[in-house]
């Protein structure tokens, strides 16, 4: 029979994926180690490969489908010794991503069922978290049939799916049955039921307490349409991700923020001997590299600073691997420098130019950007003089760095003179980092970069 071929967890994290590009095709033959897709996750785009032998029988989800759920059969591998696979009627053992064929996605194998009375009100918000019958009108009338992706888009534009006409199977409408859809009001909720038949109290009562709270809660993040001119974009994979991991921070972290000024001077100093030093190597240190050795140091001096908050148990790391915010198109991403407390600066400069520049190109393998027992912003290359940052769970801390900038400074004999001066801001959980030991952290950090010897001893 034939082997079924579904859609790989690619990381511990991942729930679903895109499937960016086939490398196959019907009838192909594929060897284990072939290379047969390219999935792309919210962080990257990584390649695919067969773990068994036969024929591409059948592809069962389209290039270009968003939202592949993980496990969902994607194509069908024949055994060379099985004769061809029979290539209609293919019935899949577990259901498809709920797009139709027209949207680029497996069709739904479910019947269409009607649903209870109670249940016509639901928007197509709540459609949006993925497949549901279509409802029954009250009160007769046509049903509406659309497919989860399309009720999704009409809902996005406003669009009235009573007014188009459906080209998917028994006149469902699908995703290009919308293009060119006159848009109206952006946050329309599309209801199966007639105008004129309003459901009862009893009715909106049902609906009401049948609905998850998550779905009936879904349309208050619906943008009003004020009239002024505007263009929506849907969100990529990594937006969602973003939005999703940074309002969990918000919410469940208390982040406390520790704030300090930090003389450069001497450490912009050794920059400048060290570079000179590593030019025939082709090796520069940034200053940013340094504050990561810097952090790294700091973090195992105070190792009460290096942990993660678990509930009803506290993580403490032996080790200081140093999460380093880059920015990329559409998004952000976090590669680690690992042992960033046992590695010298040279081989930091090296490792974080690496894995910056494969984070721009999307690269990264889910290793390289998942973990770190803390982190490092850095905004200060923007002119950014102080600002507070999200701590990425499940870390408890992240320093964020402003820009260094001449400033009037009392030196230590206590005249006034002008110094390098940056600020650094500290956000920790306080769930598990008291205000005291956070303090130690960033004594310590401030320590090490005015006196930066330490980074290289």
């Amino acid at each position: 029979m034939p082997i079924e071929l579904k859609m790989p967890a690619l990381s511990p994290t991942m729930e679903e994926g895109t499937l960016a590009r086939w490398l196959v095709k019907e009838g192909d033959s594929v060897s284990s180690g072939d290379l047969i897709a390219e999935i792309e996750t919210d962080k990257a785009t990584m390649e695919f490969e067969a773990v068994d032998e036969g024929v591409i029988s059948k592809i069962m989800v389209a290039e270009g489908s968003e939202g592949v759920k993980v496990g969902t059969v994607i194509a069908l591998i024949q055994g060379e010794d099985e004769g061809e696979a029979p290539k209609a009627d293919v019935k899949l053992s577990s259901p498809p991503v709920g797009e139709d064929q027209g949207g680029g996605r497996a069709a739904s194998a479910a019947p269409m069922t009607s649903e209870p009375a109670a249940q016509t009100t639901i928007s197509t918000v709540a459609d949006a978290t993925g497949p549901h019958p279509n409802p029954s009108p009250q009160g007769g009338g046509a049903r509406i049939k659309a497919s989860p992706l399309a009720k999704r888009i009409a809902s996005d534009k406003g669009i009235d799916l009573s007014s188009v006409s459906g080209t998917g199977p028994g006149g469902r409408i699908v995703k290009a049955d919308l293009e060119g859809a006159k848009e109206g009001v952006a946050v329309k909720t599309v209801s199966a039921e007639p105008v004129e038949a309003r459901p009862t109290a009893e009715s909106r009562a049902s609906t009401s307490s049948a609905l998850p709270v998550e779905k009936s809660t879904a349309l208050t993040t619906a943008i009003p349409d004020f009239g002024i001119p505007f263009e929506d974009a849907k969100l990529s994979g990594m937006r969602k991700t973003i939005a999703k991991r940074l309002t969990q921070s918000m919410v469940e972290a208390p982040h406390i923020y520790l704030t300090v000024d930090i003389r450069l001077d001497a450490l912009l100093k050794l920059r400048g001997e060290l570079n000179e030093m590593l030019a025939d190597r082709g090796i520069k240190l940034s200053v940013n590299d340094m504050l990561i050795k810097a952090l790294g140091l700091a973090l195992i001096k105070v190792p009460a600073c290096n942990v993660s908050f678990g509930g009803d148990v506290l993580r403490s790391y032996k080790r200081a691997d140093v999460s380093v915010a880059v920015s990329i198109p559409g998004g952000l991403i976090t590669p680690i420098v690992i042992d960033a407390a046992g590695k010298s600066l040279s081989t930091i400069a090296t490792e974080a130019k690496d894995l910056a520049n494969r984070a721009k190109e999307g690269k990264l393998q889910p290793t390289e950007y998942q973990g770190g027992t803390a982190s490092i912003s850095n905004m200060g290359m923007m002119g950014i003089k102080q600002f507070t940052a999200v701590i990425n769970p499940p870390q408890a801390m992240i320093m964020a760095v402003g820009a260094g900038e001449k400033r009037p400074y009392v030196m230590d004999d206590g005249s006034l003179g002008v110094a390098t001066v940056m600020c650094c801001t500290g956000s920790f959980d306080h769930r598990a980092i008291d205000g005291a030991d956070g303090a130690q952290l960033m004594a310590a950090f401030k320590t090490l970069v005015e006196k930066p010897l330490g980074l290289v001893a």
